[in-house]
């Protein structure tokens, strides 16, 4: 679908020279005097080379069809990770660079939602928490008041994050996916 460049906005995926390209800023210029101009920063989606292009506003760029949709996560090999579509039980390899900083939080059985272009699998959004089990911290110290001060603790998925004094080793918490800070206790 042609759009002119002024309507691109950031996440939309467009392709150029056969490429796919996924936008990660798009500022309109308009200066006092000449012709306003679109400066969009990309990163082509085969490799991850990051470009950065200048349209004028009235340009015209073939805007990509992006559909999202559930998956659950199957597994990860050295071919990068495998998803399964609930409905039709369809499955799609992903690869690790799609995946990103998202990689530690999969857990199996989670669904997350795979924006897809055709069969390819353009970005993926995880839930927004996650719980984990806390493998390794300090021990717990007695009198210690739970006020805003935190320890250093590893979770099973590897991550490192900061845990109240009161969590201990083996204790499951709930963590932000986004940055893998401490929400809470889990309660199951």
């Amino acid at each position: 679908m042609r759009v002119i460049a002024s309507s691109i906005r950031k996440g939309n995926v467009l392709e150029q020279d056969g490429k796919l390209y996924v936008v990660l800023s798009a500022e309109n210029i308009h200066p006092g005097k000449g012709t306003p101009v679109s400066q969009i920063e990309m990163r082509r989606i085969s490799d991850g080379v990051k470009i950065s292009e200048r349209y004028k506003t009235t340009d015209h760029v073939e805007k990509v069809t992006i559909e999202e949709r559930n998956y659950s996560f199957l597994y990860e090999d050295g071919e990068g990770f495998h998803f399964m579509e609930p409905e039709s039980y369809d499955q799609v390899q992903v690869t690790k660079d799609v995946v990103g900083s998202a990689a530690p939080y999969l857990q199996e059985g989670m669904v997350v939602k795979l924006s897809m272009h055709d069969t390819t699998a353009v970005a993926i959004t995880l839930p927004q928490r996650a719980t984990l089990e806390v493998v390794d911290t300090e021990p717990v110290t007695k009198g210690q008041t739970a006020s805003s001060s935190y320890k250093p603790a590893v979770l099973s998925n590897g991550v490192r994050t900061q845990v109240p004094p009161h969590i201990g080793t083996g204790t499951r918490i709930v963590v932000l996916t986004e940055d893998g800070s401490y929400v809470e206790r889990a309660k199951d």
